[in-house]
This record gives C-alpha cells, sequence and structure tokens, in this order.
C-alpha cells in the first residue's frame, strides 16, 4: 500500500537476457617465463579481433591462471557459469578447446561444454584454424 491508502503495482522481476551477440572472453593461458603475460595478451587479442569481425560484443573478460586441469575448480570459469546461468551471454569465446580443460581431461571438456550449451550458451573458438568449427554444431 502506498501512503495514499491504494494498493502498490507489483511488477514482475525477470532474468535479465543476453543482447544479441554478447559474449564472455575466457582466457587461460600457461605463464611463460620467458615472457610473462605474452599468452595471455594474445588470446586476449585474438578474441577482441575475432568478436569484432563477427559482430559480436565483449560484456565480460574473465581469466584464470592456467594449471587447473577442472575447469570447475578454477574461479574465473565459476564466473563463466555464473554468467551463463544469468542468460547474459550468448557465447564464450576460447582460444582453443585445452583453455577449457586439457586434453588429459577431455571428459571435464565436455561436460563443461555440454553445460554451457544446455543453459543455451554456445563455445565459440578464435584461433583461426579452429574457428572454422564454429560454423558446425557443437559436438
Amino acid at each position: 500500500m502506498t501512503s495514499a491508502g491504494t494498493p502498490q503495482e507489483k511488477t514482475p522481476t525477470t532474468p535479465p537476457r543476453a543482447q544479441p551477440g554478447a559474449v564472455v572472453l575466457y582466457v587461460c593461458a600457461d605463464r611463460n617465463k620467458l615472457v610473462p603475460g605474452l599468452a595471455a595478451r594474445r588470446a586476449e587479442d585474438e578474441g577482441r579481433a575475432y568478436a569484432q569481425e563477427h559482430g559480436l560484443t565483449v560484456t565480460e573478460l574473465v581469466a584464470d591462471a592456467y594449471g587447473e586441469p577442472d575447469p570447475a575448480r578454477r574461479p574465473g570459469w565459476q564466473q563463466v557459469r555464473r554468467l551463463a546461468q544469468a542468460g547474459t551471454v550468448t557465447a564464450v569465446l576460447v582460444r582453443w578447446p585445452a583453455c577449457i580443460a586439457p586434453e588429459s581431461n577431455r571428459d571435464a571438456r565436455h561436460r563443461e561444454t555440454r553445460w554451457l550449451r544446455d543453459h543455451g550458451v554456445r563455445v565459440r573458438y578464435t584461433w583461426a584454424p579452429l574457428a572454422a568449427l564454429n560454423t558446425s554444431e557443437p559436438r
């Protein structure tokens, strides 16, 4: 009720939906001791160039330190999942599949890409040789 004694209308709240082309850029790169940060910078630059070329908007950059094979245990990947679950992004840009999980833990990679797909989010690779795979359905 308002101070005038009339009932207030309640507007339903709906979760935010992703704007078409809203993506998260996920960077998980090896730390080179000779040139620290080079791999991460390259992955970020490549991801931003890919987004621009394809008319996508990077709404968030999420980075993790390379080394943890299970993406579910990385704080950055947990943020990617939260964004997907909230429905604020349509895709996750990664340089290559090993950014999600190394080849030795491909089951975790498949689990995570399946989870994203089930939440309406595609994984798109930004490294040129893999970018062609983006046109096919995710596996």
